[in-house]
């Protein structure tokens, strides 16, 4: 399948911050669906600053990010004429305030994609299973599409939309009138695909030709995500940078992910050909968490410490098949591929072969299938100046990369 040219700039954003904030912040202990009363009166950020949250993600090297607008408790993050239950009925800023300008207008500062979440189910909607409830979700959405600008990403969320059946055809058409390069996650006419785990990993391998998507995390044993065609859709694997909660809590911060397993993430997804999407809850101050922060920057460096110097060679192009003359012989263990996708992902399986220093016969290192848009692919140390990729299927979209990788950020010697 042929993929649009917005489909793959998505991919080529690869690491977005996904922020999970609003009147639960502020409700310690509150989870998904639990009906618990969460009064306006509790919403009052003392610092709220989403410069603060846009400028780490930049500073992290993320391309994209992603506020939630309206979770499945209703409130909205802006003043919405269509519920009292927003931030125009807060202590927060006299109620004049609107978390979304804030957001929308700190990404353009920072030059950041502009996601927004929503989600369509609500709880306490006594008339969620009526069609007007499709009137009171199409004028929020079209609050959020008309109002802020560019949106470049709508994130919807499946939970909860199960047992409602959408008037899909009217919903999709506003929305694509309203913006029409907007990218659509994974429900009713999408542009992107949900991995189906939250847990920021990919299958291998990993095509992006689907003719399904798995819908929520509560109707994942339900035939729910049909396809009427086949299609190319871009993958994201959204995980929380914490290991449960995605709204802030005051009794979590010693789950933030280490380093180690954050980098294990990056792997499993951008080296996978998807993108990864880390939450952050931001927290009562309306600032990231300081713990949650550090660890994010840490993230970023670590993979410029990685990936920003590959090592200098020369490239052969063969049929079907790269051959890498390192400038000096050294070590090496990681090789990453880009696939030319313009017309579709086309490689279906490859290999890596070095040719260990002062011997003539090739050695494999790595087996692999999918490339797409990015293959990361690791190896153990070898001691080598020549590398040969060969594929079947396909195009590579560049000249492989060759990396020698150090541990722990110290120099190793060759």
């Amino acid at each position: 399948m042929k993929p649009s040219p917005r489909q793959l700039e998505f991919l080529d954003w690869e690491f977005g911050v996904f922020f999970h904030f609003g009147i639960r912040t502020f409700y310690e202990g509150h989870e998904d669906w639990d009906g618990k009363e969460m009064p306006l009166s509790g919403f009052s950020p003392s610092q709220l600053d989403c410069d603060d949250w846009i400028r780490a993600a930049s500073q992290a090297g993320a391309r994209y990010a992603i506020l939630v607008c309206k979770h499945h408790d209703g409130f909205a993050n802006w003043p919405s004429r269509y519920t009292d239950y927003s931030v125009a009925n807060t202590p927060w800023k006299d109620g004049k305030g609107d978390v979304v300008k804030e957001f929308t207008e700190a990404c353009r500062r920072y030059g950041l994609h502009i996601g927004l979440y929503y989600s369509p189910a609500q709880f306490g909607f006594e008339r969620m299973s009526s069609q007007d409830y499709d009137d009171y979700f199409i004028n929020q959405i079209t609050e959020l599409l008309s109002q802020y600008g560019k949106i470049d990403y709508l994130w919807f969320d499946g939970c909860g939309s199960g047992s409602h059946e959408y008037d899909k055809a009217r919903i999709i058409g506003i929305i694509r009138k309203l913006q029409p390069d907007i990218l659509l996650f994974n429900m009713w006419d999408p542009d992107t695909r949900w991995i189906g785990n939250e847990a920021g990993l990919a299958h291998n391998p990993n095509f992006n030709d689907v003719d399904a998507v798995p819908f929520s995390m509560m109707d994942l044993d339900k035939n729910t995500g049909g396809l009427q065609k086949t299609l190319f859709l871009p993958a994201e694997c959204d995980c929380r940078m914490r290991l449960q909660n995605w709204f802030y809590s005051d009794k979590d911060e010693h789950t933030v992910k280490s380093l180690d397993e954050l980098m294990g993430l990056y792997y499993y997804s951008v080296g996978r050909g998807a993108n990864l999407l880390i939450n952050i809850g931001p927290d009562r101050r309306g600032l990231l968490p300081d713990a949650d922060k550090e660890r994010l920057l840490a993230f970023g460096q670590e993979i410029k410490r990685r990936f920003s110097q590959p090592l200098p060679v020369h490239a052969a192009q063969g049929e079907n098949s790269v051959v890498l003359t390192l400038d000096t012989p050294g070590l090496v263990n990681h090789v990453i591929l880009e696939e030319k996708l313009v017309n579709g992902q086309g490689i279906s399986s490859f290999q890596i072969l070095v040719n260990p220093f002062g011997c003539s016969e090739p050695i494999a290192v790595y087996d692999g299938k999918s490339v797409g848009h990015k293959a990361i692919c690791p190896f153990p140390s070898v001691y080598t100046e020549q590398i040969t990729i060969r594929y079947e299927g396909g195009a590579l979209q560049s000249t492989p990369q060759a990396f020698y990788v150090a541990d722990n950020d110290k120099a190793v010697e060759q």
